[in-house]
Parts: structure tokens; C-alpha cells; sequence
């Protein structure tokens, strides 16, 4: 297997190797371009899709924008982040359609060891991340590896989500929890399941 694999499969991972060195300078040289452009700009739309590939043609994303890879992120139609974000995509993220994303929300997928030997070597794991549909993340929030937050839901300015969040909720703080129930036209059934 390759360390690509091992990244994308959740086992630990060299992020030294020279395949993920390269994927990692690609992504990098190409943000570093985008962050000269805007929606709009005749090479904007180019750049996006050699960094993210098989990115729709409705989602935007504003400049200043950071990832690891790009090739990690997959986006639903309509997806728009705002300015000054940053995904790191060692593990998949997912951003379901019509979902907005604050300026400076973060997105992060890798983890590194807990045990301080083993942390000094170039290894870290990757869980992937996924946002439902029609959801909202506020400005400046920040989604830990492995969280799954459902569709509908609104994150707060400024939480922290280290726990999934069901569809439909509102959630809030450091570490995030569920403030509220949301829904649009007709409230969830809430009756607990036979």
C-alpha cells in the first residue's frame, strides 16, 4: 500500500514520503496562486478545479484558501467558503450542497500520536470530516478529525466540534453541544424509536 492509501484508509501514515511531499507542494503552489485571484478572474475557475478536482461549477470558494492536497475535498453543488478557510485534507472532507462555510473556519483531518516519541517522527493519522447538506458553519469555527455534523445543522462563531452533531441543531461552544433543535417547514419527528 501506499502512503496515500494509508492516509485515505485512517492507518498511520509518512507525510515525508515523497508522494504526499508532492501532493502537498502541488495543493501549495496552487493556493498561493488563488490567493491572487477572485471569482471572476478569467484563471480563477482554472486553479480551483486543478485543486480540487471535480469541483462543481456553482460552488465558490473566496481567497485567501488553504489545503493540504485539494484532492482530499469533495463539495456539493452551491458549497461557498468564505475567505481565509483552511481544510486540511489528509482524510476525506465532505461539504454537502448548498452548505456555507464562514471566513476563517478550519477543517481538520490529520491527528498525530499521543505518545511523544513517536510524535517526533513525520506520522499523524487522518479521519475524515463531513458536513451535511444546507448547513451553515458561522465564522471561526473549527471541525476536529473524524466529526460528522448533519444536514441543516448551524455551528456557532467560534465553536469547537469535537463530537458529530445530528441533522437539524443548532450547536455552540468549546467543545460544541447541541443548544437547540432546528427545522424548516415541519418539525422533526423527535419521538424516540420503537
Amino acid at each position: 500500500m501506499s502512503p496515500l492509501d494509508d492516509m485515505r484508509g485512517e492507518r498511520l501514515y509518512d507525510y515525508s514520503s515523497p508522494e504526499l511531499a508532492e501532493s502537498f507542494r502541488h495543493a501549495s503552489r496552487l493556493c498561493c496562486r488563488l490567493r491572487s485571484l477572485y471569482p471572476g478572474h478569467p484563471d480563477y475557475r482554472a486553479v480551483l478545479e486543478e485543486l480540487i478536482p471535480g469541483i462543481p461549477q456553482s460552488a465558490t470558494i473566496i481567497p485567501p484558501f488553504f489545503c493540504d492536497h485539494g484532492h482530499g475535498i469533495r463539495l456539493g453543488e452551491e458549497v461557498f467558503i468564505n475567505a481565509d478557510c483552511v481544510l486540511l485534507d489528509g482524510g476525506l472532507i465532505t461539504i454537502g450542497a448548498h452548505t456555507r462555510i464562514g471566513p476563517k473556519c478550519q477543517l481538520y483531518t490529520p491527528t498525530h500520536p499521543m505518545d511523544a516519541e513517536e510524535r517526533r517522527r513525520p506520522v499523524e493519522t487522518a479521519h475524515p470530516i463531513t458536513i451535511g447538506e444546507d448547513c451553515w458553519l458561522c465564522g471561526g469555527v473549527i471541525v476536529c478529525p473524524g466529526v460528522t455534523i448533519g444536514d441543516r445543522s448551524v455551528i456557532a462563531a467560534g465553536s469547537v466540534v469535537t463530537r458529530d452533531i445530528p441533522a437539524d441543531c443548532l450547536a455552540a461552544g468549546n467543545p460544541a453541544v447541541v443548544k437547540r433543535r432546528l427545522w424548516t417547514s415541519s418539525p422533526p419527528d423527535l419521538s424516540p424509536s420503537p
